[in-house]
């Protein structure tokens, strides 16, 4: 293969990180703007970045939280999971993808994902649907779509309802029977949540998006975030009410049920519709990168680039990571070695995810061992991401790919 230019003093610099944020002077001005504006929180820059992200997906509804986790636990909420009930997902997630269910108090459970995509198997989902199954968490892991209609069909045939974790994927899309769909707003979710961490395809510094076509779903979330809180509409006490309480100006409020805060700010939605201006030169550059990854690492024969969902979807694919598996044992170096040797070449990278099963709560709270999901627990032992993000130059692009290049030609040495 021929070798790049190396950047010299790479070792010396800052390490790339794994994923950053990118930030402009314009989203810098749109902050400073929300500072200097009567409106620090619950004004109109929420519903704004609400109604915009709702256009981009093509959902009826988008209610911003301020974060994702957030987001999945008001999901699990409105679909009305909860004790007794099991919620199926995967085991190659962060974390939030199960607690969700465990916040509700339901049982979140696994099923193995597909060898080639990394995300929840259809086949495995089936095996591992028993009694009390509410609902399916279907994560687009990387970046890369599930099989959303084939997850579906097995979720709604038995009465579950489904919901689309797409944190890693904002703005993705697929194609099914020639026509494409955008995440957020095709039929085959009832629900989708979205991230904008500072890690992921776009940001507000911390927050999440909750969209979804149901009417009633959507008036629900909104409650949920702000107390359970109700503003537009007054039930009333009854015929008890006494004199004060019968006096409804517009100070008057009700809590209907017990909520959250989960609010997000004016400032982070301000910073949230700038970057969503920016959102497709954001993914084109990522997959930009990840192509010139996919052509430089063709030939090395231990590492194992990212699957790739059906042709026709891949150029509609948003990429949060660009995870490799390597076989460490070929390569006679402990991950960890790599890591750090990487790491003094100027290479940061991470590991994502230890199977979520395996973490030591969910062992102890319910009885989950090593050999419960076999595909997803060999994917991790040789999981290992590079550093992708839009702000990426293409020398640090190239940094990336001499440092593992020459990782290579110590073993074809």
């Amino acid at each position: 293969m021929q070798k790049l230019q190396s950047m010299p003093n790479a070792a010396a610099e800052t390490p790339l990180p794994y994923g950053r944020q990118s930030i402009s002077e314009e989203d810098i001005q749109a902050v400073v703007t929300a500072l200097r504006s009567d409106w620090l929180t619950c004004g109109p820059r929420i519903e704004g970045f609400e109604t915009r992200f709702a256009a981009m997906t093509g959902a009826k509804h988008a209610i911003a939280m301020n974060s994702a986790t957030s987001a999945l636990h008001v999901a699990m909420l409105v679909a009305g999971v909860g004790c007794g009930d099991h919620v199926i997902t995967t085991p190659n997630t962060f974390l939030a993808s199960a607690n969700c269910a465990a916040f509700t108090g339901a049982t979140p459970d696994f099923a193995d994902i597909d060898p080639v995509s990394y995300n929840l198997a259809p086949a495995a989902l089936e095996k591992a649907w028993g009694a009390g199954a509410k609902a399916v968490v279907a994560v687009d892991y990387a970046g890369q779509p599930c099989d959303m209609p084939s997850l579906y069909e097995i979720a709604h045939q038995r009465g579950a309802v489904v919901i689309e974790d797409a944190c890693h994927a904002v703005g993705g899309g697929f194609e099914h029977h020639g026509r494409l769909w955008k995440l957020g707003g095709h039929p085959w979710a009832d629900m989708t949540v979205f991230s904008f961490h500072p890690v992921k395809t776009m940001t507000t510094g911390e927050g999440g998006m909750l969209v979804t076509d149901n009417d009633l779903w959507a008036e629900r979330a909104r409650r949920l975030r702000a107390h359970g809180v109700e503003r537009r509409t007054f039930i009333g006490l009854g015929a008890e009410d006494d004199q004060a309480l019968s006096e409804r100006g517009p100070w008057y409020h009700e809590m209907r049920e017990l909520g959250y805060n989960y609010r997000i700010t004016d400032i982070q939605c301000a910073l949230g519709i700038s970057q969503l201006s920016r959102l497709d030169a954001f993914i084109e550059r990522r997959r930009v990168i990840v192509a010139r990854y996919n052509d430089a690492f063709a030939g090395i024969s231990w590492m194992v680039r990212p699957g790739l969902c059906a042709p026709a979807s891949r150029k509609h694919i948003s990429w949060h990571l660009y995870t490799l598996q390597i076989d460490f044992e070929a390569l006679g170096k402990t991950r960890t070695r790599v890591m750090g040797e990487l790491r003094q070449k100027g290479v940061q990278t991470q590991v994502l995810y230890i199977p979520v099963h395996l973490q030591p709560w969910y062992r102890s709270t319910y009885g989950y061992a090593p050999g419960k999901c076999p595909v997803a627990e060999n994917f991790y032992k040789h999981a290992l991401s590079l550093p992708l993000y839009s702000a990426m130059t293409d020398g640090e692009v190239d940094r990336v790919i001499n440092a593992v290049e020459e990782l290579a030609e110590r073993v074809q040495q």
